[in-house]
């Protein structure tokens, strides 16, 4: 085949024979792992924490992105380990949070950044044990057993 020749296009046959073969090549286990990752990646943008899209947050899709990932986190750390699972868990607590903050009225620290937000850092100085019921728990919004 010269250069000077046009290269045919695929037909529909050939390009499904070259999806099935890529597929048979994937693994369930990276698809689980990937999906999670995903999930929480569109989850920060819906939060507004990536640079250019604090006009797209959109809270109910963060908290659809928190469930997905808290229901795939069992079988993404049963595949990866707990040590690879620990940024996925750590990113996840404070999308979290984010989303508490977004949900309560608060708002998230500045800038957006989560790690900016008190005690959320890892040289955070402790925060006092509170006295009494917290916020959560006052308000009636909290469910304690027995209680």
């Amino acid at each position: 085949m010269s250069s000077d020749e046009p290269q045919r296009q695929p037909t529909e046959a050939e390009m499904q024979a070259a999806l099935q073969e890529e597929l048979r090549r994937v693994r369930i286990e990276q698809m689980v792992v990937e999906s999670a990752l995903s999930i929480l990646n569109i989850a920060i943008m819906r939060a507004g924490l990536m640079p250019g899209t604090e006009g797209d947050k959109d809270l109910q899709q963060v908290q659809v992105g928190i469930e997905a990932v808290r229901a795939l986190l069992p079988q993404v750390e049963a595949l990866a380990g707990p040590e690879q699972t620990r940024p996925i868990r750590d990113a996840l607590s404070q999308l979290q949070l984010v989303y508490a903050q977004g949900a309560g009225g608060g708002e998230p620290a500045p800038g957006g950044d989560p790690e900016a937000t008190p005690g959320a850092g890892a040289g955070a100085a402790p925060q006092p044990p509170r006295e009494g019921p917290g916020p959560a728990q006052g308000s009636g919004r909290l469910w304690v057993p027995g209680q």
